[in-house]
């Protein structure tokens, strides 16, 4: 999925961006930009679901949970 968003104004070390057709505002760290991006800009945003990272984490967290319950027997 490919969303644009264009660089509104920055204030200090954030960016707020207007993201998608809504121009939805979002404050994202300017670090995270391109090197020379400026006020104006348009931004090609690509966003995928990481469906392994995701299996993983919750597989990490249910373990967790499982030996918190278990060590209050």
């Amino acid at each position: 999925m490919r969303i644009r968003a264009v660089v509104d104004r920055f204030e200090d070390t954030k960016a707020v961006l207007l993201v998608g057709d809504a121009e939805a505002s979002v404050i994202w760290p300017r670090a995270f930009l391109p090197e020379g991006t400026g006020e104006g800009d348009i931004l090609s945003l690509a966003l995928s679901l990481d469906g392994e990272a995701t299996r993983a984490a919750r597989a990490e967290a249910e373990d967790l949970l499982r030996k918190l319950l278990d060590s209050g027997r």
